[in-house]
């Protein structure tokens, strides 16, 4: 099911269940708009060493994902979940922690 038929509150729930059925360790670092807040995923591979993830739409309009940093420093992306709440206060932020780095998404995510 694509996240825009859900409310984010329950889609962000579903990834959390994932995450945890598949091994990995996951959290709602912050609780954004219930309804329609954009969400931001933050992958700990637990050694120092994250991934970031935020929605995106791909030129035929279907929901991916992609990676606006790569794989970095955590401390980096930290900072960066920091600035992106400060433009949007509807912000929700969940963070996984998979030493194999899988981020549990469904849909499409792209790789740059």
């Amino acid at each position: 099911m694509i996240m825009s038929e859900l409310k984010t509150e329950f889609w962000a729930a579903a990834l959390i269940r994932r995450a945890e059925s598949g091994g990995a360790m996951a959290y709602l670092v912050r609780r954004g708009d219930p309804d329609a807040g954009a969400v931001l995923l933050k992958v700990s591979k637990l050694d120092g060493q994250a991934a970031l993830y935020v929605p995106a739409r791909s030129a035929e309009g279907e929901r991916i994902w992609t990676q606006p940093l790569g794989e970095v420093e955590e401390a980096r992306a930290d900072a960066y979940c920091r600035r992106r709440l400060e433009d949007d206060p509807d912000l929700w932020i969940i963070e996984v922690e998979d030493r194999a780095g899988r981020h549990f998404l469904d849909e499409p995510v792209e790789d740059f």
